[in-house]
C-alpha cells in the first residue's frame, strides 16, 4: 500500500512473489511501470487510495507498506481496509514514523529536536502548508488493529548502528534515531 516506484515489489517479484502494487498518485505508478519493464517484471498496478481498496476481501496473504499510505491516509480508514484484503492468517507489516519522532517534530526547523512539540493525545490528522499527515498514540494503533481482526505480533523500533549512513536522513536526524526511535515496524496477523 502506496507503492510508489513499487521498487520492493519489483524486488518481491524477482524472487518469485506474484505482488500487486497500490497508490493513490498516478506518476507513481508511471514511475513504477518504467521500472517494471527495466526489471523484467510485470504486475498488476493499482491507482487508488489505501482507505478504499478496489479489491476483493481475502485477496492477499501480505499486505505490506514502507512509509507509504500508512503515513498519508488516514488509519481509521486504511487498516480496516488493509485487514479486508488479507486472508485469514495473512500478515499486515507496515512501517511508520513513531509517534515519539512526530511529536518532537519542529515545524520551523523541520528537523527531529529533543523537545515535545504537540501533545501525545489526540493525535490523528496532522496538517502543515506542505502536507497532511497522520499519526495515532501506540495505544490507539493496537486497539485499531484488534477491532480491525489483527493481532499484534511485534513492535521494532529500529535503532541506526554507529557509523550508519543514510540519503534519507541528514546527521542531526540519524544522531537523533541514535537516542531515540524514529520509525515503528508493525507486524499484524489476521486472526
Amino acid at each position: 500500500l502506496g507503492c510508489g516506484a513499487a521498487q520492493w515489489s519489483i524486488r518481491l517479484a524477482r524472487r518469485g512473489a506474484r505482488p500487486t502494487g497500490l497508490d493513490n498518485s498516478g506518476r507513481q505508478l508511471e514511475h513504477a511501470r518504467r521500472l517494471m519493464r527495466a526489471a523484467g517484471v510485470e504486475f498488476p498496478l493499482v491507482h487508488a487510495s489505501a482507505e478504499s481498496i478496489p479489491l476483493p476481501d481475502e485477496s492477499f496473504d501480505v499486505v505490506f507498506c514502507d512509509h507509504g499510505a500508512f503515513g498519508w491516509s488516514d488509519p481509521y480508514a486504511a487498516v480496516p481496509e488493509a485487514a479486508r484484503v488479507l486472508r485469514r492468517g495473512g500478515l499486515l507489516a507496515f512501517s511508520i514514523t513513531s509517534p515519539l519522532a512526530t511529536l518532537c517534530w519542529h515545524p520551523e526547523t523541520e528537523l527531529m529536536e529533543p523537545t515535545l512539540h504537540r501533545p501525545y493525545f489526540g493525535l490523528h490528522r496532522l496538517e502543515d502548508d506542505a502536507s497532511v499527515n497522520y499519526q495515532l498514540p501506540y495505544g490507539e494503533w493496537i486497539r485499531l488493529l484488534r477491532r480491525s481482526g489483527l493481532a499484534v505480533e511485534d513492535l521494532v523500533e529500529p535503532q541506526p548502528p554507529l557509523g550508519a549512513h543514510s540519503t534519507y536522513w541528514n546527521d542531526a536526524e540519524r544522531d537523533w534515531a541514535r537516542r531515540w526511535p524514529s520509525e515503528c515496524i508493525w507486524k499484524a496477523r489476521k486472526r
